[in-house]
């Protein structure tokens, strides 16, 4: 333990399982005061977790006042907010249906746009705070289909950069996460001709784990990544380096 949080508040969303569960965890074991997972699934082996699970439907505006509230409530502050939670359709343009960007577009980008303006405001009244804006290599290159997906995962690059230089002087930094192909519940049911191409692609010549991008996700949120801001910052095993 390295006591990179200490004392920091963290929410999380999506963060029941995956990539970020295993943020919630290492933030804990860096010290963190309190980890708090927003998802509308129910946590996976919850037992021994100090993990704070609670229901967040990330496309409703009140529940992020809600759970914000009741955290600032708590706490007196949030040091640190990592909009995680995302889903993710595989079909190209025209075979996206109007239902399905609509799902994809709400869940992992107007999800976003709620997070961060509940919590922009206590973050600008303390005059600190560390928004990470988990996007994925698919927001910096092209991929043929994943049309609504693509369309998310890129805007999440330029609000981040929005944020940043809006808030800079607010003390409020705000960088965007690219991962690559990480092993995770979200893609544990994937075509495995997907996964091989994936894991290909790769310099490393493996799939990510869950605790790599989360290392990535404790470096923007503690106080060593202090000078860094509107960045994106890839951890793919060297895919887009090619």
């Amino acid at each position: 333990m390295v006591d990179r949080m200490t004392g920091k508040v963290a929410l999380i969303t999506g963060a029941s399982r995956g990539q970020g569960r295993a943020m919630a965890e290492l933030f804990l074991d860096e010290g963190a005061a309190a980890v708090i997972s927003g998802d509308v699934l129910d946590p996976r082996e919850p037992e021994g977790s100090r993990v704070d699970f609670r229901k967040l439907d990330v496309t409703s505006p009140e529940d992020w006042a809600r759970v914000v509230g009741d955290i600032v409530a708590e706490h007196g502050r949030i040091d640190v907010l990592i909009n995680n939670a995302a889903v993710c359709e595989y079909e190209p343009i025209l075979e996206t249906t109007l239902e399905q960007w609509d799902r994809v577009l709400d869940i992992d980008l107007k999800s976003i746009f709620l997070g961060t303006k509940e919590v922009l405001p206590h973050m600008i009244a303390q005059q600190a705070g560390s928004i990470i804006n988990v996007s994925s290599i698919w927001g910096l290159g092209g991929v043929p289909n994943s049309f609504a997906y693509q369309a998310a995962k890129g805007a999440i690059l330029n609000v981040s950069k929005n944020v940043a230089t809006t808030h800079g002087k607010d003390g409020v930094r705000c960088n965007s996460l690219h991962p690559g192909y990480i092993l995770s519940p979200m893609n544990e049911h994937q075509a495995p001709e997907i996964n091989a191409a994936l894991i290909a692609g790769t310099v490393l010549g493996r799939p990510g784990l869950p605790h790599e991008t989360a290392y990535a996700a404790l470096f923007l949120a503690s106080d060593e990544s202090s000078y860094v801001t509107g960045t994106a910052l890839v951890v793919d095993g060297g895919y887009l380096a090619q």
